[in-house]
Parts: structure tokens; sequence; C-alpha cells
């Protein structure tokens, strides 16, 4: 079938692919509709790899996805044909001892969708593990499904972060995915989140926002200051990845608070230890998410949480090489880049 190929690093074709498209008993087949354009699909476009997963053959990209059921395998019994779906991309070997704890995205044998050697859903119709796949309200349309994926990954720092309700909250970042935590951190609890970056577009978008205050570094101190007095914030998100900003990120979280790691730096970043506990702050990580998916969608559907606005482009997908060209650029008026399926 025709797909979006990363050929190798800096080259994508659209061309006709041979996909696995076998319908297991457990499984559901789905005709593809929205697919959502990820920062890690734009790196395996301009780099051709992230960390130790490497293209060196042709694949499909795109893992952030929503569309219809067409057909359904032997044991399925939550799914019916012309349900419509958003599709959690990872899946684990749910036998495995992590799948068993509850922690299924670290399970090592996990495979997820776009990447390598694993292909991706930029493509008409995609067969998935009906376990992994969710219907989607009325309320939901297939562009919000398509963004459950990186929203999950703000549910899951939100989940990390143990917020209590009243909390303050600061969000290094305001790209894609700190615009989610941020919102995932509204949602969870806290009474005002303060995200920080460099691009004065990004904090206008993120703005907009009831609860959510966009701030640029210069004058994050006096925001600070002002939300907290000399105590601090209670959470901080880190989710640049960039290692001056990892560097700082303690510099304005309370003493007993927390910090949750959620942006992933390409190199090892020295970390002062000391400082940390000097105030026995407490670090989290966040490796994509597990066991969200439902309530990410059911605050979407609820309407506390509203994506549709981050939506800041559409493309048929006879222009997704046009699309992904966009993504490089990193506009900044940019928050998500959609494709659609004809």
């Amino acid at each position: 079938m025709t797909a979006l190929v990363l050929e190798e690093k800096g080259r994508l074709a659209l061309r006709e692919i041979a996909v696995p498209d076998t319908l297991g008993p457990q499984d559901v087949r789905i005709a593809v509709h929205t697919v959502g354009i990820c920062g890690s699909d734009v790196h395996y476009y301009t780099h051709g790899r992230i960390g130790p997963f490497v293209v060196d053959a042709p694949m499909v990209l795109g893992h952030e996805a929503s569309g219809t059921v067409t057909e359904v395998g032997a044991e399925v019994t939550t799914l019916s044909v012309g349900d419509r779906v958003c599709v959690e991309p990872g899946v684990p070997d749910m036998a495995s001892r992590a799948a068993k704890m509850g922690i299924y995205n670290v399970d090592p044998a996990v495979t997820f969708w776009a990447t390598p050697p694993v292909h991706g859903c930029l493509t008409p119709s995609v067969v998935h593990p009906a376990a992994f796949t969710y219907r989607l309200p009325d309320a939901v349309s297939f562009a919000e499904g398509a963004m459950i994926e990186p929203f999950a990954i703000g549910m899951q720092a939100a989940a990390r972060a143990r917020i209590t309700p009243g909390d303050t909250a600061l969000v290094y970042g305001a790209g894609p995915i700190g615009v989610m935590v941020a919102l995932a951190a509204l949602a969870g609890g806290c009474a005002r989140v303060i995200v920080t970056d460099l691009s004065r577009p990004k904090l206008d978008i993120v703005s907009q926002y009831d609860g959510i205050e966009g701030v640029e570094p210069k004058d994050l101190a006096d925001a600070i200051t002002g939300a907290t007095g000399d105590w601090g914030v209670d959470v901080v998100f880190e989710a640049t990845g960039a290692a001056p900003v990892i560097a700082r990120m303690a510099d304005h979280a309370r003493p007993g608070g927390t910090i949750v790691l959620v942006g992933m730096p390409p190199e090892p970043v020295p970390v002062d230890i000391v400082s940390l506990q000097a105030r026995e702050l407490r670090i989290e990580t966040v490796f994509r998410y597990a066991n969200v998916y439902d309530r990410a969608i059911a605050l979407i559907a609820s309407g506390k949480v509203d994506l549709k606005p981050l939506i800041t482009g559409t493309f048929p997908f006879d222009r997704s090489i046009e699309a992904f060209d966009r993504a490089v650029e990193a506009r900044p008026t940019d928050v998500k880049l959609q494709i659609e399926m004809p």
C-alpha cells in the first residue's frame, strides 16, 4: 500500500511498500484518518537516528493516529466495525515482568510505531492489537484523537509529579510536549502553571488557557516570586531536553519539591547533585506513558482539556512531504501539524 516512507536520512517518498497486515484473532484493522507529526518523526527525517535507534532500512513514519475500525479479529469483543478510534502505538510483551508491574512502557520488548525497524502509521490502513486501540466518544474528533498520544506524555508527567490540589508548577519549554504537560498539570490539580520559553509566539499560544501563564526567561524570577514569594514552585517539569536548562532546572523549585524530567537530551548532561540534595528535591523521570490513554480521552471528551487550538496546520496525505518540510522549519507559531488520509 502507499505510505510515507523515510528512505534514508533526509529523503522521504510517497510510494508503495509492503507492510505487515495479517489480522490476528486479537487485532483490529483500522482505516487511518489523521496522523500527527511528532518531533521524533522529524528527528529521524533530519538525523536518521535517535540514540540507539538507527534508520538503516526504509521505514514508514507516523505514530499519532486516529481512524475507523474496518475489521475485527475473531476474539475481539471490545470494538466493532465502524468504531472511531485512536491508537496507543507501543505494544509490549504482556507476559513480561514490566507489563505485570503496570510499567509496560519500559518493557525492553516493546515495539513502537515508527521506531526502527518498526513501521509507522502514515499509510491508509494498519493492523493493531485491540487492547491498545481505544474508542473515541462522539464529542472527540479524529483530529483530537490523533492528539491523544502526545497528551498522554503530559498525563504521564502529571501522574509522576504526584500533584497536590492547589500546587503551582513551572514548565520549561513551550513546544508541543511542554504545552501538553502544562495542560495535564492544570487538569491534574495545579492552581497555576507557569510556562517559560524563548519563543514569544509559543508563549502566546499557551497563555490563551486560563490558569497558564507564559513567561520569557528574563521575567521568570519575578514571575516565580510573584506567584510563590521566596518559596519556589511545588513542581518543575523540564520539557526541553536542553543542557543549559537542565543545569538550572532546580533554581525555582521549593524545598522538598519535585522535578519531573520529560525532555530527552541528545547527550549526557552534568547535574549538580548537591544542590538537589540540599533541598531534598524529588526527581522523577518519564518515558512515554502507561495506563493513561483512557483517562486522557475522558478529559478531552469532558471539555476540561481543549486541544483544538494547538492544531496549527493540516495537510492532505499527498502533501505529506511538504508537511514534514514545514515541521523541519519549526515555525514559532506551529504547535502540532497533522496529515489527513484520503
